[in-house]
């Protein structure tokens, strides 16, 4: 439980940072690809909220079986909604993108924050899964999958990045944004469901 708590917590303090230097690289340059990744840091964070609450409601020992039951099953549902809306933002944002044609500046400290979230975000969905099996926690496991899309974006917007960068393919980052938003759309619908995530 301890471990977990201090997954979510670390999970909260780099989301918090990683969004404020996100939103401010993407206002700089203009790039629409940053901004939705500095969004996502922001319900990423608000996932680990939910499972900060969760997790100290388990550690309460006057807590029934039942009251438990229940406060799992609202805490795998907040984070479903929470990924939700995380798809509903990437698509709306890929398909702006794609309509108005935007291409993004060059930010090397977009890329320097997408590299580190690329290199920090596999380790830490690996640990959250790891904590999710030893306390048999579906939102747990709902919340390691939200911080893989983490790394899907990340990927995502670096590579769209580059494209766009390197041979002016403007389109290759919202597509690539597309196909991921069905991905956590899924991974949403499994985890309001109760069903096994990731």
């Amino acid at each position: 439980m301890r471990r977990a708590l201090r997954f979510e917590y670390l999970t909260v303090g780099w989301n918090v940072v990683e969004g404020v230097v996100a939103v401010t690289a993407a206002l700089v340059a203009g790039s629409v690809a940053i901004l939705g990744f500095g969004i996502d840091s922001f319900v990423e964070c608000a996932s680990a909220l939910v499972m900060v609450w969760r997790l100290r409601r388990e550690r309460d020992r006057r807590m029934s079986q039942r009251r438990l039951e229940a406060v799992e099953h609202r805490a795998r549902r907040l984070v479903a909604g929470s990924l939700f809306l995380l798809a509903g933002y990437v698509t709306f944002d890929a398909a702006e993108t794609l309509w108005t044609a935007d291409r993004p500046a060059f930010s090397l400290v977009g890329v320097v924050l997408l590299t580190a979230s690329i290199a920090v975000m596999p380790w830490l969905a690996r640990a959250k899964r790891r904590v999710a099996r030893e306390l048999d926690s579906e939102a747990m496991q709902a919340d390691a999958f939200q911080t893989t899309a983490c790394w899907w974006l990340s990927v995502a917007a670096l590579v769209g990045l580059g494209l766009n960068g390197l041979v002016g393919w403007w389109w290759a980052d919202p597509v690539a944004a597309l196909v991921i938003a069905a991905l956590i759309v899924r991974e949403g619908r499994e985890a309001w469901n109760g069903k096994d995530c990731c």
